[in-house]
């Protein structure tokens, strides 16, 4: 993540806990820097639907129910996704720096609203292979 993107979400975070809302003027910096993904990525904040998973042993995985119903899991230190825009708007045509999932993630994890789970590794892996729901076991 670049010097702005860690910028923002800095600013994200300290004006959230404040005030437990944004203000338009961070939200017109989002979206000047991230673009058309941020909307679909505060929808999926304001749905709460992002999960943080780790394990006994300290790995983690996020896992996102994109609007459509699919899992998406991607981890702490990456923004690659599985999702068709990661590959199309983001890799080929460099609309925006990551997708609706990753940022979603920054976004909820900067607000203190990401959703917490613990699984095993061998889950942990299930997770990042199969992009499917999983158990919080």
């Amino acid at each position: 993540m670049d010097e702005v993107h860690g910028q923002l979400l800095t600013l994200l975070r300290e004006e959230y806990s404040k005030n437990r809302t944004i203000s338009d003027d961070l939200l017109s910096s989002l979206n000047v820097v991230f673009g058309n993904p941020l909307l679909p990525a505060l929808n999926l904040v304001d749905k709460e639907t992002i999960t943080r998973f780790t394990s006994p042993s300290g790995r983690g995985a996020f896992q996102v129910k994109g609007s459509s119903g699919k899992f998406y899991a991607l981890l702490p230190s990456s923004h690659f996704c599985s999702c068709p825009y990661h590959e199309f708007g983001v890799l080929k045509r460099k609309e925006s720096p990551m997708c609706k999932h990753a940022l979603a993630i920054l976004i909820s994890c900067a607000m203190g609203s990401c959703k917490e789970g613990t699984l095993t590794d061998e889950g942990l892996a299930s997770l990042l292979l199969t992009n499917n729901d999983v158990d919080n076991t």
